[in-house]
Formats: C-alpha cells, sequence, structure tokens
C-alpha cells in the first residue's frame, strides 16, 4: 500500500478513516459492472472485477487494523476514540458485502432474470449512491474536528445525513419491487436461483443499510 497509516495519523486522527471509506467505497463501485458482466456471460471480466474487489477488501481490513493498531489511546480528540474505532468498523461492512456479493456472482456464474435486469442494476446504482454519500458526509470528519464538532460544519453534515437516509429509503421500495416481482417468476425458475436471486436482492440493500448506520454513527459523532 503506497502510505503510512502513521504518516496519516500525525495529520488528523480522522484521515484514516477516510481512506479506508474511499477504499469501501471503490470495491462498492464495481458492483454495476459486475453485474453487466455477468448478464453479457463476460465471465473473464467478472473474475477481473471480482479480483479487484477482493484486493480493495483485503486493503480496508490492512486498514481497519492499522487503525485499531495505531489510533492513540491517549489523543485528545472532540470526541471519543472508542466512537471512531466503532464507524470504521460499520465503513468496513461496506467492502465485506461487496466481496461477498462478487464472490458468489463469479462462484455460481450467476444472473439476474432478463425481465429484472434493468431495475436490478438501477436498484444496484442506487445502493452505490447511498455509500458514496456515506462517504461524502465522512469526508466531512475533518472540518468538524477542527471546529470541535460545532457550528456551520455541523449543519452540512447534517444536511448529507438527511439525503442519506433518503437514498437509503428509496432503496428499500426498490428491493421491496424487485422481490414482488421475482415472486411472481418463481414458477419459471429453478428454485435454487430463485433463493440465491432473494439472497443477492437482500445483500445489495445491505450496502445501502450499510451506508445508513455510518449517518448513525456519524449523528452519535454530533451528539456528544
Amino acid at each position: 500500500m503506497g502510505f503510512l497509516i502513521s504518516d496519516m495519523l500525525s495529520r488528523s486522527p480522522v484521515a484514516p478513516l477516510q481512506e479506508h471509506i474511499k477504499t469501501a467505497c471503490e470495491a462498492a463501485q464495481l458492483l454495476p459492472a459486475l453485474f453487466e458482466a455477468a448478464n453479457l456471460n463476460d465471465w473473464e471480466k467478472v473474475a477481473n472485477i471480482n479480483s479487484d474487489i477482493k484486493k480493495l477488501e483485503n486493503d480496508a481490513d490492512e486498514m481497519k487494523l492499522n487503525i485499531r493498531s495505531n489510533l492513540p489511546k491517549s489523543l485528545f480528540m472532540p470526541v471519543p476514540r472508542q466512537d471512531l474505532l466503532e464507524l470504521v468498523l460499520v465503513q468496513d461492512k461496506v467492502a465485506n458485502l461487496s466481496k461477498k456479493i462478487s464472490s458468489v456472482v463469479m462462484r455460481r456464474k450467476m444472473q439476474v432474470p432478463g425481465a429484472l435486469f434493468d431495475a436490478f442494476l438501477d436498484f444496484v446504482k442506487r445502493s452505490v449512491d447511498a455509500a458514496m454519500k456515506a462517504k461524502q458526509s465522512v469526508n466531512e470528519l475533518d472540518e468538524l474536528y477542527e471546529t470541535g464538532f460545532r457550528g456551520a460544519e455541523v449543519k452540512v453534515v447534517e444536511k448529507l445525513i438527511a439525503k442519506l437516509d433518503k437514498i437509503e429509503t428509496e432503496t428499500d421500495v426498490m428491493q421491496a419491487g424487485l422481490q414482488e416481482s421475482l415472486f411472481l417468476m418463481e414458477q419459471d425458475l429453478p428454485p435454487v436461483e430463485v433463493m440465491f436471486l432473494y439472497q443477492l436482492i437482500d445483500q445489495v440493500a445491505d450496502v445501502a443499510d450499510m451506508a445508513e448506520r455510518i449517518g448513525r454513527r456519524l449523528e452519535l459523532l454530533l451528539a456528544k
């Protein structure tokens, strides 16, 4: 990895968290291309994307461990050290879910039924939007740190979290619509495929759910 965690910590106690969520979101951003390649039967591209996601997830894990090991216990901050550590754990799940999804798609050569594909791809993209909005919110942490988690910057973050909540609610509606459509198709699909498709829909929704949880963690920081 082309950076030293100690260097980042010397610049800002929140810089490592920002680098971590950047990497986690890069993994999530590859998911739409993964599903597009799978439905085009381009399994070589699927394998390449899966490899890229796995590397990003591994990088995120390494960052998480370094943050846990190197964030000084005696560091004076406007918020408790433990709150930042809990935030990075939630962020890490965005990368973990992306890896889980890509691994299942590649291993089982999963394809979304054509009648569902456009709606499903929109759903994936919107879930990724939630992750990116969470990233944008975390990127405001350095400004919040400098202002002692007070002032106008708090309003900026609160607006970002509100937008994140709105996106996550939209993904809930999209998830329900896809599940209903899949239910109507069940008799025409192999039962095992149906089971994995339901799981896939839930896992993509979990990406947005984890993004919302990042927002919840930030709200707790603002409330300190």
